[in-house]
């Protein structure tokens, strides 16, 4: 598993070992948080970055464990992102996105609320409150050749098999913006 053997080498602990700790403090019946701290208490100071490495040592139990697929969040719920990469710069391309987003009827289909816009010099946000518990938020972040990228999140998704719908749905709303963008 390529997840354990990431934290084998940044933890210079090897899974058995996690294993057998985390079975130990009864850490199949906590929250994620909880094995999260523990797995921290064993980190702290030991290593760089522990918080991180201590929050995907949880995340790889509770996925042994069968509480967590790959890909889901611990309230339960799934996300996917999709990015497509434009000739457009970072104003353009939002400019670009909610016009195109305001009239697409697979856009509309996704969302539940007028969307928000806000920005800052590194990147400008589309955000819409989502069918369901759900969240769609459009990034547009610039690259260094002043060309600028795309970026589509959805959150709060009820399941495994909607977020592969979603990732592959919004994949195909992106990539139909960008054969409307004039590529010169």
């Amino acid at each position: 598993d390529m997840r354990t053997t990431a934290i084998e080498r940044a933890t210079t602990i090897d899974w058995e070992d996690w294993r057998r700790f985390l079975t130990d403090q009864g850490a199949a019946e906590l929250d994620h948080g909880a094995i999260a701290a523990l797995a921290y208490g064993r980190l702290d100071g030991k290593i760089d970055n522990p918080l991180w490495w201590a929050q995907s040592v949880a995340v790889a139990f509770e996925q042994e464990i069968g509480r967590r697929v790959p890909g889901q969040r611990s309230d339960g719920t799934f996300q996917t992102s999709v990015s497509r990469a434009t000739p457009l710069d970072m104003h353009a391309l939002i400019d670009a996105w909610t016009h195109f987003a305001t009239s697409d009827s697979d856009v509309q289909d996704w969302i539940a609320a007028s969307p928000r816009v806000s920005g800052t010099d590194k990147r400008i946000t589309w955000r819409a409150k989502g069918v369901g518990d759900s969240k769609v938020t459009v990034t547009s972040e610039p690259k260094k050749d002043g060309r600028a990228s795309l970026i589509a999140q959805l959150d709060g998704l009820p399941s495994n098999d909607i977020k592969d719908s979603a990732r592959d749905a919004w994949g195909s709303i992106l990539d139909r913006l960008i054969g409307q963008i004039p590529n010169d």
